[in-house]
């Protein structure tokens, strides 16, 4: 048995150790205090306590008939986002990029959280110019001055992960730099921890609101993030995969300039694709934007199932060239890979609220795992009404009522929409918060989806949907069939698309203005 002394002095050594270890990791890391894993943890175990005891209180006091429950919900709502942003704003890197994604989901989260959240989009901090200089120098092995002839010291961009200068190589070519924050992987396994301990812990306190899925996500992605090979990999990939379509610019990636926390690329022109000045400036029409937008999105999401996540404004530009308006497509950390039986469902399933089929609703949300609640999720994919889905979200346009509607009823089944997040497949989670970042986009446009946007999507969905079918064809007939179906469906989706053309001409709706003459008897 362990004598009390050799006891005693074990337990002088564990604390002689971790004194230490702390006082070397504050060392490598410029003595800041943010940077230990147990202060980081402890800030947000508070933020989340406090959260916790605002929300326990406060209700407990009201009766949820009450006329002042809701504006009392919202104000706790307010205030909790608050104390959220201050908390990840303080421990950076991970926590930002989960404000970020909180931020992007206003059709699924209180507006409350999703409005104070957006700052994350465009506010992210900075790195000091010498941090970064120390993680290139060490990542590519070589000093700054010798691989730049400049580098501006003000970035192009600023994430949560990882900034973006402009800088011009030794031969004269202008490249983008992106560079990790010089911190972020180190932390990123305590912030990883610490968010999965916390999002259970609310998850036992309230059953109701259960986002461990935030978590998972987060785990599951973020390693994938920090890899800028990875990065650089995706970029190639969607190239080669988009070729077809001339409206779209990839940068090319300098991979002897590259490594894990380092991506060198080719610089491009643009303005972000959320400013209308800047469009107006260029003559380039916001339709054209949005539709070829939407076009990419549908491609990538129903035909090719290797889908883009990130696509908010900063990330993608716009630029006026001879051959109409260019997109160019950035920050290619994070992508979702479908599988054909997700991908064909949902296809299928964008096809029966494009028809306002409530049987095919039922039927391929029930395939998503959605089950009864299949017409809230198919409220929560478009971002229209039960009513308007039912009408035929492709001839019914999109009101502002309709719109505040939407909103109030994301309070209302709040405890709903967290049980379908929980229950629908994992690939789900990032195409969801893309499609709110789409959106983001057409309202900061002043657009939104109607007849026309719905023809791309609903070819693409065909297109998947048929070559499934042609997949698991026996022989050269049903081959056939399944062809001239395909080529039937195509046909009346053009037809449909003349039709909107011819009414929505000027020409067209003059001549239908001219009065008749009345015949002479």
């Amino acid at each position: 048995m362990m004598s009390r002394r050799v006891w005693r002095g074990l337990q002088w050594a564990a604390l002689g150790a971790t004194v230490a270890g702390t006082a070397v990791l504050l060392k490598h890391n410029d003595w800041e205090v943010s940077t230990v894993g147990l202060v980081r943890f402890g800030r947000a175990a508070w933020a989340a306590a406090c959260i916790a005891v605002d929300y326990k209180l406060t209700l407990s006091k009201l009766d949820a008939a009450s006329p002042d429950y809701e504006q009392v919900k919202s104000q706790i709502h307010q205030r909790s986002a608050e104390r959220l942003r201050e908390m990840c704003s303080k421990n950076g890197g991970a926590f930002i990029k989960v404000g970020q994604h909180i931020g992007s989901l206003e059709y699924l989260l209180p507006k409350e959280y999703v409005q104070t959240m957006k700052v994350f989009h465009n506010q992210a901090p900075k790195s000091p110019l010498e941090d970064l200089y120390k993680v290139i120098e060490e990542d590519l092995g070589q000093k700054v001055d010798d691989v730049f002839t400049s580098f501006e010291p003000e970035p192009l961009g600023a994430a949560s992960l990882a900034q973006v200068h402009k800088a011009t190589l030794k031969d004269g070519s202008i490249v983008a730099v992106k560079v990790q924050h010089p911190r972020v992987k180190a932390h990123s396994y305590v912030d990883i921890k610490t968010m999965e301990v916390l999002v259970h812990g609310i998850a036992w306190l309230f059953p109701g609101f259960q986002y461990k899925w935030l978590a998972e996500e987060t785990k599951k992605n973020l390693p994938i993030e920090l890899d800028f090979i990875n990065e650089g990999q995706n970029c190639e990939r969607v190239a080669r995969q988009m070729h077809h379509f001339d409206f779209l610019k990839v940068p090319k990636i300098n991979w002897e300039l590259s490594s894990p926390r380092v991506l060198t690329m080719e610089f491009c022109e643009g303005g972000k694709v959320d400013d209308v000045e800047y469009m107006q400036q260029h003559g380039i029409s916001v339709n054209e934007v949005s539709r070829k937008l939407g076009t990419l999105y549908s491609e990538m999401i129903f035909v090719q199932g290797y889908v883009h996540c990130d696509p908010h404004p900063g990330n993608v530009l716009v630029n006026p060239t001879p051959r109409g308006t260019q997109l160019v497509l950035l920050d290619h950390g994070l992508y979702q890979t479908l599988t054909d039986d997700f991908r064909v469902h949902y296809s299928k399933m964008w096809l029966s609220m494009i028809n306002a089929d409530v049987e095919g609703m039922k039927k391929h949300a029930d395939a998503l795992n959605v089950g009864n609640l299949f017409g809230l999720f198919a409220c929560m994919l478009t971002a229209r009404s039960w009513k308007a889905l039912q009408a035929g979200i492709s001839k019914h346009e999109f009101t502002e009522a309709e719109g505040a509607e939407i909103k109030v009823n994301v309070s209302n089944y709040l405890i709903e929409i967290t049980d379908i997040l929980n229950r629908v497949p994992r690939q789900m989670l990032l195409i969801l918060k893309t499609n709110d970042v789409l959106r983001g986009i057409e309202s900061a446009l002043k657009i939104r989806a109607n007849a026309t946007s719905f023809i791309n999507m609903s070819r693409c969905c065909v297109r998947a949907v048929t070559e499934e079918r042609r997949r698991q064809c026996q022989g050269l007939r049903c081959v056939l069939r399944t062809s001239l179906t395909e080529r039937w469906q195509l046909t009346k989706i053009s037809a449909y698309e003349f039709w909107l053309w011819l009414v929505s001409s000027p020409t067209i709706r003059w001549i239908l203005s001219i009065p008749r003459r009345k015949p002479v008897l």
